[in-house]
């Protein structure tokens, strides 16, 4: 099981949703950087659930407790551990899982791959709750790439047919992406907030789910970063991107619309302000040839709906070998768009910090 991602930084995830804790293991932080634990606070309270009528009602606390790897504040060099205790775990909702799997979710492939030995309790390592030790990996890269001048944040961008005001692909102020990082459910168009929430609890009240996309921005992020093939800004955000579950899509700047376009309006024309070259347009998405250009790095990630519906379901019994029905019980998303938007954020520091020279 490949619960490990990075070179220069590596983080490793581990835990299930229901057993005694999750956490994170961060192996090559510079020594001596100072940790905010208030504002890793922030970013972990954005993602934990029960704190929002449009996530799950389980309650968790997600405080980090710290292992190793910070003295009086400050990284120490050595692998930084963080263990999240599991307080609020209901295993009996999912007793029923074991042989009738939940269609769009992992379990029969898991129970493929891993023989059924596999933990199946709410999900287990496949579960979003592993997301939670993500954002706390992420704080911390953001924290030290903050020294450096990039700014990180996200909004939904849309739930189902519900749109919030897409970022400006050349402009995007600083104190915007602050605000955004500080919410729990970010959103640059107050209003798109509660048509979103009105959709969501449509969907929750026909014991249902929707999904929707976070876009994410990045700023002050320095030109000439990144490679070519595989070692470019695409590949690596993309490949941890996709681990987060329940995403199914990624593109950059003007991603699939690009194709709809001609050279001549898909081309980033150059021009120099006060000495430093910049783009009038970036549907680029601040990257070419999977190197920085020094614009503002700009994508999408698409969330599937969530999987773990009331709605009554077909599915197929392992063990009868014969075709049943699955209701689904225990305490779920109807839709996790709001609360992934840390998550990508945290991918996203995780994935440029590796590729910069700190």
């Amino acid at each position: 099981m490949s619960s490990a991602w990075g070179e220069k930084i590596k983080v490793s995830i581990f835990g299930e949703s229901h057993g005694a804790a999750i956490g994170a293991v961060l192996d090559g932080l510079p020594a001596g950087e100072e940790l905010d634990f208030e504002a890793v606070a922030l970013q972990m309270s954005r993602r934990a659930p029960g704190k929002d009528p449009a996530a799950t009602p389980r309650r968790e606390s997600d405080l980090p407790k710290i292992v190793s790897g910070v003295l009086n504040g400050r990284t120490t060099g050595a692998p930084l551990c963080a263990l999240i205790e599991n307080t609020n775990t209901k295993s009996g909702d999912y007793e029923n899982l074991q042989r009738v799997p939940r269609p769009g979710h992992a379990d029969y492939p898991a129970f493929l791959r891993y023989g059924g030995f596999n933990d199946m309790r709410g999900g287990g390592h496949f579960s979003g709750r592993l997301t939670a030790p993500l954002v706390f990996a992420g704080a911390v890269c953001r924290q030290i790439l903050q020294r450096r001048g990039i700014a990180i944040g996200s909004h939904v961008l849309f739930v189902a047919d519900c749109r919030d005001t897409p970022f400006s692909p050349t402009d995007i102020p600083e104190d915007l992406l602050q605000r955004l990082a500080s919410v729990p459910f970010p959103v640059i168009d107050r209003e798109a907030e509660q048509k979103m929430r009105n959709t969501i609890e449509k969907a929750r009240m026909a014991q249902d789910s929707v999904g929707g996309v976070v876009e994410c921005a990045l700023t002050g992020v320095p030109a000439g970063i990144g490679g070519p093939l595989f070692g470019g800004i695409e590949p690596v955000f993309s490949s941890i991107l996709f681990g987060i579950p329940a995403v199914k899509g990624v593109e950059f700047g003007a991603g699939f619309g690009a194709a709809e376009l001609y050279g001549s309006q898909n081309n980033d024309a150059y021009y120099f302000d006060g000495g430093t070259v910049k783009a009038r347009t970036n549907n680029a998405g601040g990257i070419l040839g999977g190197i920085t250009t020094g614009m503002p790095i700009v994508f999408r990630a698409a969330f599937k709906p969530t999987p773990s519906i009331a709605r009554e379901q077909d599915s197929v019994d392992l063990k009868t070998k014969e075709n049943a029905k699955l209701r689904v019980h225990g305490r779920h998303d109807p839709c996790i768009v709001s609360r992934a938007a840390p998550v990508v954020e945290a991918a996203a520091a995780i994935a440029l910090i590796n590729l910069m020279t700190l």
